[in-house]
């Protein structure tokens, strides 16, 4: 079934008038039974106070033309008023059976009648009226507050209406606004003159599309940076291909090159790889299971290592008893792997790690990073040191988040730290 077509300023306007709606329901029948018991109260006071002036030999002329009334003798001689029978339609005697208590009321033929008695020197004064009285005051009460209520409800209703299309105007400017992210010639002029919520969801889009940009050409220099740090082997490999095949070449130093090349883009493809994969494995919880002691990670990754700077000084110092971090085999190699295979290039005489604290510290003795780029160390494809780019560093900190810690990278006094933890 389609749902109904209504634009948000008719579903207000139709919740104003509802709420009128309610509202007039509420006062015409709730209302009036609400003040029954005070308008009951007040004619059993107006019933009353005749009594005491009321002589056996009842004057017309000294009493209410709605109010009726009796004298009861002692020896149960009834006297009633001339207007007994246009206030009550029954006799005397029927009456006085159905009176049973000081005050009260009675219902006789469909209809409510209201009565209050007063005995002195051997006699019983009965005062009665009908419903009218109760009538006329409910009547008052509503013709007063119907009035006040209705231009009440008028000026409420305008007020809805008036903040109603307020609403709804900066509502299809946001709807605008968003139609509009791609389009970078867009400019949103509306005034927010009230720092509300709305004002915040706008300022919230802006935000966004700020950020899309950002990521669009963040996207697409790290294309070009991917292409370039691809075509460079390959371009390498094609010329030793081309030497060969044109004999200044010898087929062996060409086979060396075009081997380390292949080697150099296979690492770049498994990286890039395993980068993309990160991104597919983060919304599941089984690697935040497992659990792996990093000690043979660290010692496998330094022997790995030293084969290509032996030169160096390679340390490892294990100074806490709790070694076991989590993660996955394979995430502790990519991050150890990384970090090392980043290290050798810049390291000056000495490579050190040390688990500490729970703190996985990570030492080289080679240059400082420069404090400009510190901040964007981490990022894919973003000049560091020595205007390097790539992808290990990103590894490193995707992963160490997937696995539940944080890395952090330090400027020494001579030599950088990265340290988990």
């Amino acid at each position: 079934m389609r749902p109904l077509e209504q634009n948000l300023f008719r579903q207000l306007i139709s919740i104003a008038v509802i709420m009128c709606g309610i509202i007039f329901l509420s006062l015409g029948i709730l209302l009036p039974k609400v003040l029954l018991p005070v308008y009951e109260k007040n004619i059993y006071q107006y019933l009353k106070q005749p009594l005491e002036l009321l002589r056996y030999d009842i004057d017309d002329d000294e009493i209410a033309s709605d109010v009726a009334y009796l004298y009861i003798t002692s020896d149960g001689e009834i006297i009633a008023s001339d207007n007994f029978e246009t206030v009550i339609k029954s006799t005397p005697k029927q009456v006085v059976a159905k009176i049973d208590d000081e005050y009260g009321k009675f219902t006789y033929l469909g209809k409510t009648y209201y009565y209050n008695t007063s005995y002195s020197h051997y006699v019983s004064k009965v005062s009665l009226t009908n419903d009218q009285y109760i009538t006329s005051m409910k009547q008052d009460v509503l013709y007063t507050i119907f009035p006040i209520l209705l231009i009440t409800l008028l000026l409420i209703s305008g007020l809805i209406i008036w903040w109603s299309r307020r609403l709804v105007k900066k509502i299809e400017r946001l709807k605008e606004k968003v139609d509009n992210l791609s389009n970078d010639d867009y400019v949103d002029n509306y005034n927010y003159v009230m720092d509300d919520e709305l004002k915040a969801l706008s300022e919230a889009i802006d935000n966004m599309k700020a950020t899309l940009k950002e990521q669009e050409e963040y996207k697409n220099q790290m294309y070009q940076n991917i292409s370039h740090d691809f075509k460079t082997p390959l371009t390498v490999i094609k010329s030793y291909i081309e030497a060969v095949d044109d004999g200044v070449q010898d087929k062996e130093q060409a086979l060396a090159v075009i081997r380390e090349q292949v080697d150099k883009l296979e690492l770049k493809v498994h990286s890039l790889l395993y980068l993309n994969k990160l991104n597919y494995i983060k919304d599941s919880d089984q690697y935040r299971q497992e659990q792996i002691d990093v000690t043979e990670v660290i010692r496998t990754s330094v022997d790995k290592f030293k084969i290509q700077r032996p030169e160096l000084t390679w340390e490892i110092h294990i100074e806490d008893k709790k070694t076991i971090f989590n993660g996955s085999l394979d995430m502790w190699e990519a991050i150890v792997d990384n970090l090392l295979g980043n290290f050798i290039r810049y390291a000056d005489k000495k490579i050190k790690v040390t688990i500490k604290n729970g703190k996985i510290t990570f030492y080289n003795d080679g240059p400082n990073i420069d404090p400009n780029i510190l901040d964007d160390i981490f990022t894919p494809y973003k000049k560091g040191i020595k205007g390097q780019f790539g992808l290990g560093l990103s590894i490193v900190k995707k992963t160490v988040a997937l696995v539940g810690y944080e890395i952090t990278v330090k400027n020494e006094k001579k030599g950088v730290s990265f340290m988990i933890k």
